[in-house]
């Protein structure tokens, strides 16, 4: 089995290599920081000829903060954009019998909706905050299933809730939100600061899922890629959320800081409230189980401290 990561070198595409790793799965990885732009479809066609890939994990992405890609969002749509046109193109051309395996991120789903249910992934407008990167999601499902329209390219669909674990970045401008604040925390108790400052008012809901647990998922599917349910896009969910206002109180009593939080209300929310329905992925993973958010955070949290000072 010939496994392609793109995207190796980010958060999810790390966090995706190493539970590949550990479950004795040998992959090729491709990503900007290597040297390969998955913009190009002459560098992605080179890299599927030499690779030849039966699988291709599609983990490459920019994205960052809402705040990140609201400042930023042109270029978000566009670079995110034509690395889903590359890759499909490429495929068609040089690996079409290769599986696609891509994570969407929950901002694809519409604004409007608080429990996110797979066959309503279309049935609205997307959030402004995350305009820039969910239509690219969108796209990714689009360009997907036109290319299996008429070429056969055979494609899963994860949609993913927030996630966070180790090997985000340290900037909380770049960093998933989780990770951004459990950074902000680490560095605040080891430098002995009087206050923290949290972006937004905090009542945001959101559902959060651990980066190897995604990782598992997906290595579940290689295991069996004949599974059955996976033909449309499928939630990996719990239908559990926690505002961040009580996920900063948790964080705060797992790093041991003791100082003032100040919430920052010209930084956006985003939506109101995001969580996952769980009744298909419960048929598809029956036996599936999440790993605890106390142990995911205490892996964050070891992941900080570990690379402070930043």
């Amino acid at each position: 089995m010939k496994i392609l990561l793109l995207g190796h070198t980010g958060f999810v595409g790390k966090n995706v290599g190493e539970v590949l790793e550990k479950n004795n799965f040998s992959w090729v990885g491709a990503s900007r920081k290597t040297g390969i732009d998955l913009r190009d479809i002459a560098q992605v066609e080179k890299l599927l000829s030499e690779v030849k890939p039966d699988f291709v994990v599609n983990c490459a992405a920019h994205v960052g903060s809402l705040n990140y890609v609201t400042q930023n969002a042109a270029d978000i749509i566009e670079d995110n954009s034509a690395m889903v046109l590359a890759l499909y193109q490429a495929i068609a051309r040089k690996a079409p019998e290769a599986r696609v395996i891509n994570p969407i991120a929950n901002c694809a789903y519409p604004a409007t909706e608080e429990t996110f249910v797979e066959d309503e992934l279309m049935n609205g407008p997307l959030h402004r905050s995350v305009l820039s990167y969910g239509a690219t999601r969108r796209l990714m499902y689009w360009v997907g299933e036109s290319f299996q329209m008429q070429y056969g390219i055979r494609s899963i669909y994860f949609l993913v809730p927030n996630m966070y674990g180790p090997h985000d970045s340290t900037d909380p401008n770049k960093a998933h939100a989780l990770n951004a604040l459990t950074a902000k925390f680490v560095k605040a108790k080891l430098e002995n600061a009087s206050e923290v400052e949290v972006w937004g008012t905090g009542v945001a809901i959101r559902e959060w899922l651990y980066a190897p647990d995604f990782g598992r998922i997906v290595v579940e599917y290689l295991q069996n890629p004949g599974m059955v349910g996976l033909s449309e896009p499928l939630n990996i969910g719990q239908h559990f959320g926690l505002s961040v206002r009580e996920l900063v109180d948790i964080i705060r009593v797992s790093c041991g800081y003791g100082g003032k939080v100040r919430y920052d209300h010209s930084k956006p929310d985003g939506a109101p409230k995001k969580v996952m329905d769980d009744k298909r992925f419960r048929k598809v993973f029956p036996y599936f189980q999440f790993t605890p958010q106390e142990e995911g955070l205490k892996a964050c949290i070891d992941f900080y401290s570990n690379c402070y000072p930043y």
